[in-house]
């Protein structure tokens, strides 16, 4: 029987021996009603509980094959709405801490890609020029604005399988909500930069010309990771410096030449696997988010690798960062009292539009 929610406040005062011991503890309670899924990028204190982890392809994959009751994903909002479109109507997704969002999902609204398409509409047909293409990294609506305009979702794993799915559909691609993925994936497959402007929804046409406009083969949204764009050439440039042997391996959420310098180029799960796979005693230059280099670094040290972090400056993903050990062990303890917290719920019409997108996307992959 439901009975009163358990308060947070509590516990703030915990200390970390004894939150790890009460997760563990509801866990066991749970038992198989339970799943958490966690991102690479979360912190040790509860990535260590996940029973799967992966980026964000994996992890989509996962939340649709799962039977149990509820799904706990230890990431941000966008990853929870994933995971309660894709799993079935009784299932729970459930986000421990709602503020733990994405500022590169925010820098794309609903609002703001509707009037994008009815100014691009001035210059050509947009349902019939433009395949709206948005990372996994927004908004379900988004998702649903998408499956309503015959659009897709991509992730950084298959992006460029994705915009090669786009242009068999239509003749040009809208990208959104992240730049720097959508120019590496267009860059790697022939188009040259111009033919990949920035658009700026903020400016009147996207701050285009129409001839940039119609000579265009992507319209760059523009936004960005405020984590990978802290990446710079110079930092590469240092690495070699010191050491001529060294490997580079990047995200392409970072900068085009951040990439363009890189020896490696690819998604978190491309990154752990090109570094686990390497020779041992190699030595790594890595750009990527810091809790996933550093839980690299650790698991490499056995094998004699050297994995160093690309920034002097502090990378880590603030609002995945907010799903802590405290809140963790609220929203188990309430699910072992019969409490549901923090579910996340897609409205049902935007969910069938999203899914249809997100399926096109497992499909295409």
């Amino acid at each position: 029987m439901q009975v009163s929610q358990i308060k947070f406040e509590p516990y703030q005062a915990r200390n970390e021996e004894d939150l790890q011991a009460r997760i563990v503890a509801a866990k066991q309670k749970l038992g198989k009603k339970l799943v958490i899924l966690g991102h690479h990028y979360q912190q040790e204190g509860v990535y260590r509980h996940a029973d799967y982890t992966g980026d964000s392809l994996k992890l989509s994959r996962f939340a649709g094959e799962t039977d149990a009751e509820y799904i706990v994903f230890l990431g941000v909002h966008f990853m929870a709405e994933v995971a309660d479109i894709l799993s079935r109507p009784e299932q729970i997704s459930i986000l421990p801490d709602l503020s733990a969002g994405c500022s590169m999902a925010d820098m794309a609204n609903l609002a703001k890609v509707e009037r994008s398409r009815r100014e691009l509409s001035k210059v050509l047909d947009f349902d019939e020029k433009i395949t709206p293409v948005t990372y996994i990294n927004s908004a379900a609506d988004l998702k649903a604005f998408c499956g309503e305009h015959g659009g897709i979702v991509c992730t950084s794993t298959n992006a460029p399988k994705i915009l090669e799915w786009a242009f068999q559909q239509k003749e040009k691609v809208l990208f959104f909500p992240d730049q720097n993925l959508g120019r590496w994936s267009g860059y790697k497959m022939g188009i040259p930069l111009e033919q990949m402007p920035v658009w700026d929804p903020d400016q009147p046409m996207g701050g285009l010309t129409e001839e940039q406009i119609k000579n265009a083969k992507i319209l760059l949204w523009k936004g960005h990771c405020a984590v990978h764009q802290m990446f710079r050439e110079q930092n590469i440039t240092k690495f070699r410096a010191e050491h001529p042997e060294g490997l580079v391996i990047s995200h392409p959420e970072s900068p085009f030449e951040v990439c363009l310098n890189s020896d490696y180029v690819g998604s978190t799960e491309y990154i752990l696997k090109t570094v686990a796979d390497a020779p041992a005693g190699t030595h790594w230059l890595v750009g990527t988010e810091l809790n996933l280099v550093n839980r690299l670094a650790e698991q490499m040290k056995p094998q004699g690798k050297t994995v160093q972090f690309m920034s002097h400056v502090v990378c880590e993903c603030s609002t995945m960062a907010r799903i802590d050990p405290q809140h963790l062990a609220w929203t188990l303890e309430n699910l072992v009292e019969g409490n549901v917290v923090n579910q996340i719920k897609v409205p049902a019409k935007e969910a069938v539009l999203a899914k249809l997108t997100l399926d096109r996307m497992l499909a295409v992959s």
